[in-house]
């Protein structure tokens, strides 16, 4: 019979510690030393390695603890296993918990010596405390995992976004993840609700922290857009692009936007595409979209007036420091709170550095012509601006209105727009116009077309899945609406 009533309490100890560990937050052993302190009349503390009561049951005797020092001590550091003594008008027994010095203790302080019975009882839920203890620093060595392999896999790409290869390989080394070994990648936006992403990453990862082929990275600027990164290839079809399709298919929170096949030193240009796909992906049935293949207007320009250009207007831009020059192509794209969650810097760092660009061109960057310009500057001159000064073998340096005044630019233009002309179209190429024109301002744009400031995001919205352009969520596509109405209202030159 007391055998019985021994494992049936040993059964209700065993209930607590499973509750403890499907709790997710973390073990707390109180509510053990509760439950023992109960089932044998006893009061019963938790003391850490240093010395002090880490968590007791309510009325256990703290009075006693400095008589028990010397124990205590010989205890923690690993000399003894266990102990039994008396302090004042207590019984204490004192086990040690876990294998490694310094090691917490388990004081149980009664009016009486334990029995044979309740001595198992603490001897049991001691291992037991010290089993959650061990859980509780694997589970917090797993979190610190979690997160370096996901800084990591954030470095790799923010090193693929630069097209710096090498500098990708050299972070890696020991564990190169297998995408680098790819030829050509495809980037997957997937949109979903920004508290799945860990989920999702930590479902598909392998013991290397990668994801197979590809990578699965947070987007540090938008918490809602994790970034697939997969090699090209029949994997594509057959493995994680299926699965990432699966994934959009069975949620209809989820969407997801496909670049074209890219270099992996062209990630940069790949990631843009994911991004007018994921735009025009959420408004579709299927809330999937590949990117559409349409020629971009920088080829089309006629290349050394188009370079001319570019390198007189950065030209001011020769002495900038490096990170101010890379924070300002972000910025002529990106929100500037975005660019400082990107870089993980403050939003009153992003506009230091942009205004101390904006003194040297004698530009307004809070102008969304400006930044257009700014960005075709940067993408012409390759990123980098000429430090010379003048103009380039006397020639006059060309206006962009010059520039834009051919007929390959007008044709790409009306090829931009050509969505636009139905009826709904042209609804629609309206409120975009009085939107670039008020700045892209949305409230200012309603009221000048007499509209509701819904009904103008909503034709925003229609638009971007009819031009296939991101317009509202990082403006990627803005420039290129920008430039196509600039170059439509100019008379094309034969």
């Amino acid at each position: 019979m007391e055998a019985r009533a021994h494992t049936g309490r040993l059964d209700e100890l065993l209930h607590e510690v499973r509750r403890q560990m499907s709790r997710g937050t973390g073990a707390d052993p109180r509510p053990v030393l509760d439950w023992l302190g109960r089932q044998i009349d006893a009061d019963v503390a938790l003391v850490g390695s240093a010395g002090a009561v880490e968590t007791s049951t309510a009325r256990f005797p703290r009075q006693i603890l400095p008589s028990l020092e010397p124990t205590l001590s010989r205890l923690t550091g690993g000399q003894m296993a266990a102990a039994a003594t008396e302090s004042g008008a207590f019984q204490v027994c004192l086990e040690a918990l876990g294998p490694r010095a310094p090691r917490p203790v388990l004081v149980v302080a009664g009016t009486s010596a334990p029995t044979r019975e309740a001595a198992s009882l603490v001897s049991h839920a001691g291992s037991l405390i010290a089993l959650l203890d061990r859980a509780q620093d694997a589970d917090t060595t797993f979190r610190g995992y979690q997160h370096k392999a996901r800084q990591l896999r954030f470095a790799v790409f923010s090193a693929l976004l630069a097209g710096d290869l090498t500098l990708a390989r050299r972070m890696t080394t020991g564990a190169v993840p297998a995408l680098l070994d790819a030829e050509r990648l495809r980037i997957h936006l997937l949109h979903c609700p920004s508290e799945d992403r860990d989920r999702l990453a930590q479902t598909y990862q392998d013991r290397s922290g990668y994801h197979g082929t590809g990578l699965m990275v947070h987007c540090p600027a938008f918490e809602e857009h994790l970034i697939c990164l997969v090699a090209d290839g029949p994997e594509v079809t057959r493995g994680q692009g299926t699965e990432l399709r699966r994934l959009v298919r069975d949620n209809p929170h989820y969407a997801l936007g496909i670049s074209s096949p890219y270099p992996l030193g062209a990630t940069a240009e790949a990631y843009g595409q994911a991004l007018h796909a994921l735009a025009a992906a959420r408004h579709t049935p299927e809330r999937v979209a590949a990117y559409l293949g349409r020629t971009p207007l920088v080829p089309l320009l006629p290349h050394a007036e188009a370079g001319t250009w570019a390198r007189a207007l950065l030209r001011p831009l020769g002495s900038t420091p490096r990170v101010t020059l890379d924070i300002t192509r972000l910025a002529v794209t990106f929100p500037r709170s975005a660019v400082a969650r990107l870089l993980d810097i403050s939003r009153n760092t992003v506009s230091h550095h942009l205004g101390r660009v904006e003194r040297t061109l004698g530009l307004d960057l809070g102008e969304v012509r400006t930044r257009a310009a700014l960005d075709l500057a940067f993408c012409l001159a390759g990123g980098q601006p000429d430090g010379g000064s003048g103009t380039e073998r006397g020639r006059p340096e060309p206006t962009l209105d010059e520039l834009f005044r051919t007929g390959p630019a007008h044709a790409w233009a009306r090829e931009f727009l050509r969505p636009l002309q139905d009826t709904r179209g042209r609804d629609l190429y309206a409120t975009l116009r009085a939107w670039i024109d008020a700045n892209t301002d949305a409230q200012r744009t309603a009221r000048h077309l007499g509209l509701s400031r819904n009904t103008v995001r909503a034709h925003l919205r229609a638009a971007e899945h009819l031009l296939s352009r991101d317009l509202l969520t990082t403006g990627s596509g803005i420039h290129d609406l920008v430039h196509a109405l600039h170059i439509t209202g100019l008379q094309p030159v034969d």
